[in-house]
Formats: C-alpha cells, structure tokens, sequence
C-alpha cells in the first residue's frame, strides 16, 4: 500500500502501532452512531482489529505539521456491493475542517488512476448528512436506500 499526499494531509497505511488511535477512534461517539460498536475495548482487540480489517485497503489520516491522528480513508471490498466502498471515519473533534473531502478526493483518485477502478461506490447511515456532502463533493451521487448483510436497516448508497 502507497502512501498518499494532500495539501495538509498524509495518508499512511495502519500498522498495529497505530493500536490506541484505533481503539479511540472506533469508540468515540461518531463511530459509534454511525458505523456501529465493534466491542473494541482494549489495546489487544485494537491490534485484532487493525489485522481484520484495516491493513489492505485503508490508510490512517495524519494533519501534516503537527502529526496528529485524525482518522482513516479508504476503500472497502463490501459483502453485498459489486465495486469498492470509499469509507472513512474521523473524531468527532476533527469534524468541520474539510479533512474528510480532502483524503476522500485522493483516495478516490488513487482508485481510478493507480487501481484502474471506474465505479466506485458509498454507503453512509441514512441521518449522517455530514458524509453524504462529503460524497457529493467528491463527485458520487445518491442513488437509493438499500440493504446490506451485517447491517442494521438500511444504507443510503451512493456511486460515481
């Protein structure tokens, strides 16, 4: 996995040193409400975690300058979609700055410029209207509301 530059932003694989800024950021109350608990609640399940699902496809989102952790981009190979999900979660503290759109634009860039990916596809939970202008800034459009496996009702799904 490539690292990738913004104008403010370095976007870095996850590695299990990256364990208790992943257990903060799956249990601050963004996550929480809007992607679900995922019962991590010690540095041990952070580790778990990080190897389950985070070190193929997303990159940690760390503000240049200062080095801080804001939170993860990338793509997700999705159960029930036919293309990869551009995702990504942030603390709550680091919402309203634009760092969302930012790694989106570039992560959705290196999709189809480095990976060859023409479709690339979103689901957000139907109320997080913060994600879905971060999705319609980057060019994906709101189609419909489906249902995916694993998820509790249904999703808004967007797509390039």
């Amino acid at each position: 996995m490539t690292e990738l530059r913004t104008e403010r932003l370095t976007l870095t694989p996850v590695t299990l040193a990256d364990d208790a800024f992943v257990l903060e950021l799956v249990n601050d109350p963004g996550w929480l409400k809007n992607i679900g608990d995922r019962g991590v609640r010690t540095l041990e399940e952070a580790r778990a975690y990080i190897r389950e699902r985070f070190g193929k496809s997303l990159w940690l989102v760390v503000r240049d300058g200062s080095g801080e952790r804001l939170g993860m981009c990338g793509l997700v190979d999705r159960e029930g979609l036919d293309h990869p999900d551009i995702g990504y979660a942030y603390l709550e503290r680091h919402a309203g700055h634009g760092y969302a759109t930012e790694a989106a634009r570039a992560v959705l860039a290196h999709a189809r410029e480095a990976l060859g990916h023409e479709t690339i596809l979103a689901i957000t939970s139907p109320d997080n209207t913060p994600s879905q202008r971060v999705l319609e800034k980057i060019g994906l459009r709101y189609v419909q509301m489906i249902n995916l496996p694993g998820h509790d009702g249904p999703s808004a799904f967007f797509t390039t």
